[in-house]
Order: C-alpha cells, then sequence, then structure tokens
C-alpha cells in the first residue's frame, strides 16, 4: 500500500512538473520594444533589406537607395533620364540587390553587393505605360525571384527571373487569374508577397481583397477569397507573411479610417485556401506590415503601421500596443532583433520579454 501511495505522489509531480513546464513554454509575451534610429532623411522608406544586427539596406522617394552600415550610410541617387526615381520594393541576394521603382517608368537594378560596398549598378527590366506601378519583390533562392505590380490588362502584373535577376520576364495574363476592375495592389511595406518553399502569396485589395497563390515559383496560379474588408480603393490586404507552406497571416485594414478595426486580420491553416478573422473589432486597426517572429512557430506576430506597433504573444488571436512610433515596414533579423522604416527614418527595434 505504502509503495502504491508512493507512486501516486510521484505521478502528481510529474503532472504537476508537466503542466508547469507547458505554461512556462507560452509565455512568450514581448513586454516592451527599445526603438533606436539608424538613419535620418527627408525620405518616405517602404522598402528595406537587413543583412544582420547591423546592416540594412533600403530603397525609397527621390531616387535614394543605400546601405546603412552600423552608423555609416552609404548612399547613391538613381535618375532614368532626367527624373528622379521613386522605390518601394527592394531584394538581395547573396551577391546583389535588386531595387524596383513604382510608375511609369518601372526600371528594376541589379547593384552588384560584394559584402560591404556596392560594385556596380545595371538596369535589368524595364516597362513603360500609364498604369504600370510595382509593388513588391522577393527571392524564392539565389536565381529565382518575383515581383508584382497593379493591373496593366485584366490581371496583375507579375514578372520573374530564373537567372539571379540578370533577366526578367512578364507573365501573361492567360497565365494568370483575372482581377476585378479597382482590384490591386498596396505598394505600403514591399510586404505584399510572401514566399516559402516553391510558394509565392500575392495580396490584393481595393474592389477585392483576396490572395493569389503559386505552388510551383510562377508557372501556374489560382486566388482566394478572404474576408478582409473591401469594396473601396483604400480598403484590403496590406501585407501577408507565411510561417511555412500551410500557416500564414493578411493584415490591412482602412487607410482612410485607420482606427477601424473590423475585418483587417485574418488567418490560414490550409496554405491560403481559406481565411478566418482574427481580433475581429478588436485593436489593432490598420497596420500596412505584418512579420511572424522568426523562431517562435507562429506564436509572435509584430505588425507596424502608422499608428503604431502592435505584439500578439498567442498567434493573432489577442493584441496588444507595444509603441504609438509609426512605421511603415518591419523585416525581422532573428527572434528579438528588426528594423523598421517610415516616415524620415530607418531604427532599430529591440523587442524585450
Amino acid at each position: 500500500m505504502k509503495k502504491i501511495k508512493c507512486m501516486r505522489f510521484v505521478v502528481t509531480i510529474f503532472t504537476v512538473f508537466l503542466l508547469f513546464s507547458c505554461e512556462k513554454k507560452t509565455e512568450i509575451e514581448f513586454s516592451s520594444v527599445k526603438i533606436t534610429p539608424v538613419f535620418i532623411d527627408s525620405l518616405s522608406i517602404r522598402a528595406i533589406q537587413p543583412l544582420d544586427e547591423n546592416k540594412v539596406w533600403f530603397a525609397a522617394d527621390k531616387g535614394k537607395v543605400g546601405l546603412i552600415d552600423g552608423d555609416t550610410p552609404k548612399l547613391a541617387v538613381i535618375k532614368y533620364g532626367d527624373s528622379l526615381l521613386h522605390f518601394r520594393s527592394i531584394a538581395a541576394t547573396k551577391d546583389a540587390v535588386f531595387v524596383l521603382s513604382i510608375a511609369n517608368p518601372a526600371v528594376l537594378y541589379k547593384i552588384g553587393f560584394n559584402g560591404s560596398e556596392a560594385t556596380n549598378i545595371e538596369e535589368v527590366y524595364t516597362e513603360k505605360g500609364d498604369d504600370v506601378f510595382y509593388d513588391s519583390m522577393k527571392f524564392w533562392n539565389e536565381n529565382e525571384g518575383i515581383a508584382i505590380g497593379d493591373p496593366v490588362e485584366n490581371c496583375m502584373s507579375v514578372i520573374i527571373t530564373r537567372d539571379g535577376g540578370n533577366t526578367w520576364k512578364k507573365i501573361s495574363c492567360e497565365n494568370l487569374p483575372k482581377v476585378e476592375k479597382g482590384e490591386a495592389a498596396f505598394a505600403a511595406s514591399n510586404s505584399n508577397i510572401a514566399i516559402f518553399g516553391k510558394n509565392a502569396w500575392v495580396a490584393t485589395g481595393g474592389r477585392k481583397s483576396r490572395v493569389m497563390h503559386t505552388s510551383d515559383k510562377g508557372k501556374t496560379w489560382e486566388i482566394f477569397d478572404t474576408p478582409i474588408v473591401q469594396g473601396k480603393a483604400m480598403t484590403g490586404i496590406y501585407s501577408i507573411d507565411f510561417l511555412d507552406e500551410n500557416n500564414g497571416i493578411i493584415f490591412g485594414g482602412n487607410w482612410e479610417d485607420k482606427p477601424f478595426n473590423e475585418g483587417n486580420k485574418a488567418i490560414t491553416k490550409d496554405g491560403g485556401k481559406t481565411w478566418k478573422l482574427i481580433a475581429n473589432g478588436k485593436e489593432p486597426g490598420y497596420r500596412s506590415s505584418v512579420k511572424f517572429v522568426p523562431g517562435t512557430e507562429g506564436q509572435r506576430i509584430v505588425a507596424v503601421g502608422s499608428p503604431g506597433i502592435s505584439f500578439s504573444g498567442d498567434g493573432g488571436k489577442n493584441w496588444k500596443e507595444l509603441s504609438k512610433e509609426g512605421f511603415f515596414a518591419i523585416e525581422f533579423v532573428n527572434d528579438s532583433v528588426a528594423f523598421a522604416s517610415g516616415n524620415n527614418r530607418i531604427s532599430k527595434l529591440v523587442f524585450k520579454e
């Protein structure tokens, strides 16, 4: 009898230990964020590409492109003819950085990079037309990349490279889902494309808020409806991120009514086929960039926008405001350090538990 009681006691202690361990594991809150400006200029900066905790590339308006290397900004001004280009898309491979301008003409540049300095710059794609407007760009790997823009005909503009960015080819509308009149994308944060494996997801907004998907690096496409607010020019999905091939998040809202928090954030567990609203009717409202925090299995999520920085520690169910300082875009370096960009500045963000 004593032996049985002893065993029960051990089991009870073991169970308590397991419960305690599980509870401790799920305590993954960020309590605060330290914001340190690393670059200040009279620019609108919506596209950033961190290399590590001390280096970040950016592309901005007024033709300005640069690398912030610690305390040292290395800057260039890019003109097309006599005109200053405005950039909102950026991507990087091991030995090059790519920047793509909005509006007409759209010009994509490949900037050679040796790890500390730009070595050369070349124009690798140009597109002209009244409706041309490119929004964002990402690379699957060192050779294959994608950039997307607003419709020129009855489909989104999608260009693909298969040779490390040396050449880019536009996909015909015959091979892309048709969009509705007034459906486009937002060049708000270089984050309306998400990639994982061979997949890419492209978020739209305006008349319709949907998600385009390719599972074979742009060869074939499908499109899925979402419950995100839609119907007006400035409503829809502003940002998309995926943790793996199944789990993703979309975020946006109404830029003209930023406090509005209904139908502005949703998650998927089936690769984008279906989406479920989260924290509906709860803070935060409009945000222009959302990211899963690396290494946290989708539990930690940070969303930024001009109204401030918001954080969820439970996969998007509940959110809290970490700062009222506004940014357009955020990109993580690791599980606690990110860079964010906005009006006139780039800052380093260090999140603390």
